[in-house]
């Protein structure tokens, strides 16, 4: 039946939607993904051209380690049939569990699908209404929206500024039942680390939760790669830790106390109400943790390629904030030149991809570089002779 009303606005909703793609298109905003053909690793096939990939979170190079496809390939199954809750807990998901408790020194643990669902959800379970979340200005979109679907009041302290913290928890600590301090370890877009001594100093001092997502640390920093809580001698109430960026795999873990870890189980909606990790994924994390351990000379390489670009790219001119991680940023500026830099960069065949806002503050576009543990020396020269190539050029 020819109903004109609504063809109208269906039409109308489409020119909507292709509004707001060229706004994105004409402000440098617009993003294509790129097709990987083949495994993950040091070199990639890129819409069938081979080419190096250096803007990748698989620092440690485990993502097409045969141990992980053979642990994948000789799980229970591939899917949960159901959440955690319901019938979808398998002895591959509580194995997995005990296992990352223990390396990250806490009393329990609870898989989730990603790191994104693990920090909403835990966040939103922890506090609420009344209570109160203190949250660095440069923190994931993931704890951002964690602490929105909270419900609690918000207050941003500036980046890694723990004087102007303490001025925000004197001012608002006491009209809140429950308080909880949200930070990133190591931060994904600045390669930076959170002073994370000093933030449980004022965790303890106005009885305050710290929760620590150590997401892009893991794996790389601390004792065994246990993260940089490990490496600076606490032990945060909360940590979150992810399986798909230096273990290889896919899914993400909360650790905690029994008490906190059963409080998320029973109140985290991307916990609740979502089907579990499959088996697979759980026995492959198992498989990596295995591999983590055993790969400090792994992170001493990966960290080495890390200085190497870092002083390579700042004498060729290059923007390239302090930091000690694997995480570079050029940084750029403009969304524009940011793209044709990273265009630059691909016809020599380097893969960096550009990034822009919303996930940077406007006017920070940037490259960010991430080598890996499984890229050889020839590598990281070729790296500084694209950037030495369009340094010329531009």
């Amino acid at each position: 039946m020819d109903v004109p009303g609504l063809r109208s606005g269906v039409a109308r909703f489409r020119e909507q939607i292709e509004a707001a793609l060229r706004e994105l298109e004409e402000a440098g905003l617009l993003r294509r993904p790129f097709r990987i053909d083949g495994p993950q690793g040091p070199e990639i096939r890129l819409d069938g051209r081979q080419v190096l990939c250096f803007c990748s979170n698989n620092y440690l190079g485990l993502a097409d380690h045969p141990d992980l496809l053979a642990a994948a390939e000789e799980s229970e199954g591939y899917g949960a049939g159901a959440s955690r809750l319901i019938t979808g807990t398998m002895t591959a998901h509580e194995e997995a569990e005990r296992a990352l408790a223990d390396f990250v020194s806490v009393p329990a643990a609870a898989l989730f699908a990603n790191g994104y669902a693990a920090n909403v959800g835990t966040i939103q379970a922890l506090v609420r209404q009344g209570d109160a979340v203190f949250s660095d200005a440069l923190n994931h979109a993931s704890l951002i929206d964690g602490c929105r679907l909270s419900r609690a009041s918000i207050h941003v302290y500036r980046h890694r500024d723990t004087e102007h913290l303490e001025s925000l928890l004197r001012a608002h600590r006491s009209r809140a039942e429950r308080a909880l301090i949200v930070t990133d370890s190591l931060f994904s877009m600045d390669g930076v680390t959170a002073p994370l001594r000093e933030l449980a100093r004022l965790a303890q001092s106005y009885d305050t939760g710290l929760l620590v997502d150590e997401a892009h640390a893991l794996g790389v920093f601390g004792r065994e790669g246990s993260g940089l809580s490990a490496a600076a001698e606490i032990i945060p109430d909360v940590l979150i830790g992810t399986l798909g960026k230096a273990f290889g795999g896919a899914g993400a873990f909360v650790a905690a106390t029994e008490d906190t870890v059963s409080l998320v189980r029973n109140r985290a909606r991307s916990y609740v109400y979502s089907t579990a990790p499959p088996p697979s994924a759980a026995r492959a994390a198992l498989a990596a943790l295995s591999l983590v351990r055993r790969a400090s000379e792994a992170r001493t390489t990966l960290l080495r390629h890390s200085s190497t670009l870092r002083t390579g790219l700042r004498d060729l001119g290059y923007e390239v904030p302090p930091g000690d991680s694997q995480i570079l940023p050029v940084m750029i500026g403009d969304n524009d030149r940011t793209m044709r830099l990273s265009a630059g960069l691909l016809e020599q065949g380097v893969f960096v991809q550009g990034i822009r806002p919303p996930t940077v503050s406007r006017g920070t576009a940037r490259l960010r570089l991430t080598p890996m543990a499984t890229h050889r020396q020839e590598h990281i020269d070729r790296v500084i002779d694209a950037f030495a190539s369009l340094a010329r050029d531009n």
